[in-house]
This record gives C-alpha cells, structure tokens and sequence, in this order.
C-alpha cells in the first residue's frame, strides 16, 4: 500500500457538475479540482450538495450536466446531448470507481462475513487478485489501525468506531488512487469520534489522496490542505483552513462557522 505520488499533478478534475432529483436542484455547477497527496475537506449545512459531489466523484451518481477527467485520461462529459450508449456510460462510472475508494457514513458492512471476509472481498472477487496475496495485505491493514484481532469478528460484534476503521480498511485494501469519507463520524458516538479521525489524520500525513465530508472543524482545521464551502449546490468560498476558518470573506460562510463553532450554552 503506498499513496499517490507527485503533489503538483492533478489526480482529478471535475468542472461545472449539476444535478437535480425530481424538482430539487442539488448541485448547480461545482468545480473542484483535487491534486495528488493533497486532502479537500467540504464543509456547509445539511443538504448543500457535499455528498453528492462525491458520490458522482465515485460513479454511484450521474452528473445531469459536467465533465471530470482522471489522471489526465479522457474527459467523461455528462451533458444529456452527450450521453453514450449504456455500456459506454457503464464503463465511464466503472473507470471512476476503480480510481476511487469511499468510506460512507454507516459502515456499509457485510453482516454475514467476518472482518477480514469484509476486507477481501473487493481485491479478491472484483479485482481478482490473487487470494493469498489480499489477506496478507488485509491483516497487515487490519494490524495498523489496532484491529488485528479483530479479523474473525462479525461486525455486530464490534463497537461503532470498530466497524467505521474496518471501512477504512476495506477502502484502503482496494489500492485505491483517491479516498472519499462520507461524514465518517456523523453516525457514531462522541467518544469513538477521536479513534476514526486519527486514522484519517495518519493517512494525511502519508500522502493520501483524499476528500472528506465533515462537520469536524478541528480535523478540517488541522488535516485539510484545502477546503471548500458549500451551500445552495454551490462553493460560496475556498481556501486553506488558516484562511477560510480564520478570516472568511463571504458573509454566508461567516454565519455558518460562527453557528457551528459557538460552544453550547453553559459550557
């Protein structure tokens, strides 16, 4: 496992993304370019459009209108007069998929296979590798996030931070040239927020190629090379954190972080 390589070049470029879902236009031309080793953090209310973008970074959802180009590959161009045939369109969302991996919000796992099961499972059956070689690399993965004796477990066996790391595993044990988190501590506990978010702050700090949907301002604060706002299905504002948090230009960003970063009352 090793993380992408030469900062200055452009993993993935996404230009003007629309997408509507019924009569809701959710998101209404986003730009968003991700370099390699560098980690994009989106911000901003509930329903802004942050999941949506990274899910049609993934291929789970089709761009109504758009282009992203990966690694400098073929521009996918999503406008409806562009549309190609079905099993064009497949391959386009499958391309996006095996440069991708993505952590979601509820783990995600199989119920009925163990951890370690859990882990192989896309490197053996869908990315046929040979089976020997992916349990290697799984218990080594396993190991380094604290849950090597964890690898014949059932997730109901498992807290929620527990289940949330064997998620990052399963991402990571995909060799995956660009990681999406999904609000990945929105779903657990206070307490198990900390063990989740040290992990990936530890893959930052390796060079991981990441996006991440978060309302931890701290870890957006001290991990995110970049960071973007959204609100409406549009970025009102992006930059480095030490500005954006620190010095916001746009009086709609002001008033988000000035809600979600005032303590709670009597604290």
């Amino acid at each position: 496992m090793s993380p992408t390589e030469n900062p200055a070049q452009a993993l993935l470029t996404a230009r003007g993304l629309h997408k509507s879902f019924g009569g809701h236009e959710v998101l209404r031309g986003v730009d968003l370019t991700l370099h390699r080793g560098e980690v994009v953090v989106l911000i901003g209310p509930s329903g802004s459009g942050k999941t949506t973008v990274l899910r049609a970074l993934n291929g789970l959802e089709r761009p109504d209108a758009g282009t992203i180009v990966v690694d400098g590959g073929p521009e996918i161009d999503f406008a409806p007069e562009a549309r190609p045939k079905p099993r064009i369109e497949k391959q386009q969302r499958l391309a996006l998929r095996d440069r991708s991996a993505m952590v979601f919000q509820h783990h995600n796992l199989f119920p009925h296979l163990t951890v370690l099961e859990n882990v192989i499972e896309g490197p053996w059956r869908v990315q046929r590798r040979p089976k020997d070689e992916v349990v290697a690399e799984a218990h080594a993965l396993l190991d380094r996030v604290g849950l090597a004796d964890k690898a014949q477990a059932r997730p109901h066996q498992l807290s929620g931070g527990q289940q949330q790391r064997v998620g990052i595993v399963r991402a990571l044990a995909l060799k995956p040239d660009l990681l999406l988190f999904d609000e990945p501590t929105s779903a657990l506990d206070p307490e198990l927020v900390g063990e989740v978010l040290l992990v990936i702050k530890e893959l930052a700090d390796e060079g991981w190629t990441m996006a991440v949907v978060t309302h931890e301002l701290s870890f957006a604060r001290e991990a995110a090379d970049h960071v973007l706002f959204l609100d409406g299905g549009v970025i009102v504002e992006q930059g480095p954190p030490s500005e954006l948090f620190s010095a916001p230009r746009q009086e709609r960003t002001q008033r988000f972080l000035t809600r979600i970063m005032r303590p709670l009352d009597g604290a």
